[in-house]
């Protein structure tokens, strides 16, 4: 069966071919660029706790290695501290602060352990066509070729050829907010911590200056400038250096200043996410990052949700349902982030509006500015697909938990049949249902026995005649769940069912859910091919 095209090496397709290649399926990487990401010190990205563990279980080995985990975070007004949080374990989860090229460098360097993914470099998507059966892309470059694959995914950034080959509008707002930003190394009050600085009392402060560290003494700083205002020059972005370094300081330390810029944030959002057999992810489908949010997390929680579902469909034939559901889910949530962020600027820059929802008070603000910056409420927090459209329907053996259905699972720590310990995160992202019994006293008893005792070997059979590949997992206790619930987890780790003991049949209702329904081409699996899309 022809493989996934991927158009984009940047970090969300780099990201989809390896999730693809964990579900064991085969993908080609059509990629512009000589192979080499440019390093820019300036040009860095934040990943939340959730996407970091995502792309850390893919094998990026770069997180640990050029990436910076905060101890805390820190907010001022004017002269004054106004909120410090701790972050780790302790506190809130910690982001990582990497940057980009070493971010797709450690993608790079996994991909490279893997045979199943083909990266073809100086390759310029220009033509894409679509039949029953898959997609022929033709390419530019040193020699043109045709590509053939079973689906086609356009990771190719905010100026999308895919997007455009596919007459796809992108509606949205342009210069939503403009960044001047420096990367330096310099000694800080606050080593190891993130700061956000609003209203600083120095001239060339303006309204916001964050602060964000990076390994080896490395600092990312970002300016908030007027949303049309003129250009910053070099000898202007200095003084901003030197007076906001004396602020903090008393006086400018010495410093190295590694990489400067000026950015401009736009939010848009494509119209479509799916023409047929062919999909956008990333900034292909979406422009986001105002008032600290990341687009990168969105992106790459993009990967996340269609790498399971093209898994799915590859390996077993694939229902429109299934594939609809990776724009319903995914356009929804953005189109969310998005909102609670265009509903939160006018709050947050002094331009009235919606001031009135926080009625005096500071602390509203200073909360959706944490948010933004730390992933967490409206404007940055894992999203949840209550309304997806392969959930299953309530039965009466259904149970409730501490996860709503469609939210992400609390990461507890899980057993496996054969004895394995670990973490529920680290089982995810394989292409594969997990099936998690709560099973209290596990962790103390022979494996010998509860394998053959209670519920066990009835669920045992209950998974095996599951329609699609699924994992068994045991565990101590899980936030709200009873002794002897089971809850069935996606691929991406988001909550599908939940159960009050063992229901063959309402656990095997859930998981045809979660595959949209039975493939109208039921020999699709046998045959090795994929079946027709309606």
């Amino acid at each position: 069966m022809d493989p996934v095209i991927v158009v984009g090496a940047g970090p969300v397709g780099l990201t989809l071919a390896l999730a693809l290649a964990a579900a064991e399926v085969p993908s080609v990487v059509l990629d512009e660029s000589d192979g080499e990401d440019p390093r820019r010190a300036a040009r860095t990205v934040v990943l939340r706790p959730d996407t970091a563990a995502l792309t850390a279980r893919l094998g990026c080995t770069t997180l640990g290695d050029e990436g910076a985990r905060w101890d805390g975070w820190r907010l001022m007004r004017r002269k004054q501290p106004v909120r410090a949080l701790p972050l780790g374990v302790e506190g809130f989860p910690s982001p990582v602060h990497i940057a980009q090229h070493a971010l797709t460098r450690g993608l790079r360097e996994a991909i490279a352990k893997t045979s199943l993914v083909k990266i073809v470099t100086k390759s310029r998507l220009d033509s894409l066509e679509q039949d029953r059966t898959g997609v022929t892309a033709h390419t530019r470059g040193p020699g043109t070729s045709y590509w053939r694959g079973s689906y086609l995914v356009g990771c190719d950034g905010a100026r999308s050829t895919v997007r455009k080959l596919l007459a796809v509008r992108f509606p949205g707002r342009t210069a939503v907010e403009r960044y001047a930003v420096a990367a330096l190394r310099a000694e800080l009050p606050w080593p190891r911590e993130a700061v956000l600085h609003r209203q600083p009392p120095w001239r060339t402060g303006g309204d916001e200056i964050s602060a964000r560290p990076l390994p080896e003494g490395a600092w990312r700083l970002d300016w908030l400038l007027p949303a049309r205002g003129d250009l910053v020059t070099p000898d202007a972005l200095l003084a901003r250096v030197r007076e906001a370094l004396a602020g903090w300081c008393g006086e400018t330390p010495p410093y190295e200043l590694l990489d400067t810029g000026v950015y401009t944030l736009h939010h848009r959002l494509a119209q479509r996410w799916r023409v047929d057999r062919a999909f956008l992810a990333g900034e292909a489908a979406h422009l986001m990052g105002a008032v600290g949010t990341q687009g990168l997390d969105e992106g790459v929680r993009d990967a996340d949700n269609l790498a399971w579902k093209l898994a799915l469909a590859w390996h077993h034939g694939a229902t429109k349902t299934l594939l609809d559901s990776y724009q319903a889910e995914r356009r929804t949530a953005v189109a969310a982030r998005l909102r609670a962020a265009d509903q939160s600027l006018p709050i947050l820059r002094g331009g009235g509006g919606l001031r009135g929802l926080l009625p005096g008070s500071g602390s509203g603000r200073d909360t959706l500015l944490a948010d933004g910056h730390l992933g967490q409420g409206p404007l940055g927090a894992p999203p949840s697909y209550p309304n997806s459209p392969l959930g299953a329907p309530l039965g009466e053996g259904w149970a409730a938990v501490g996860t709503a259905v469609g939210a992400p699972v609390t990461d507890v720590r899980v057993t496996t049949p054969d004895g394995t310990a670990s973490r529920l995160r680290d089982r995810l992202g394989r292409g594969r249902l997990l099936v998690l019994l709560v099973a209290p006293g596990t962790a103390v008893w022979d494996r010998r026995h509860w394998m053959k005792a209670g519920v066990m070997p009835r669920l045992v059979s209950a998974v095996d005649g599951l329609p699609a590949d699924a994992e068994l997992l045991v565990t101590e206790a899980y936030p709200g769940a009873s002794a002897h619930n089971v809850l069935l987890v996606r691929p991406d780790g988001h909550l599908a069912a939940a159960f009050g003991g063992v229901r063959p049949a309402e656990l095997r209702a859930a998981a045809d859910a979660l595959r949209g329904g039975v493939p109208s081409d039921t020999r699709a699996s046998a045959e090795g091919r994929t079946a027709p899309i309606n």
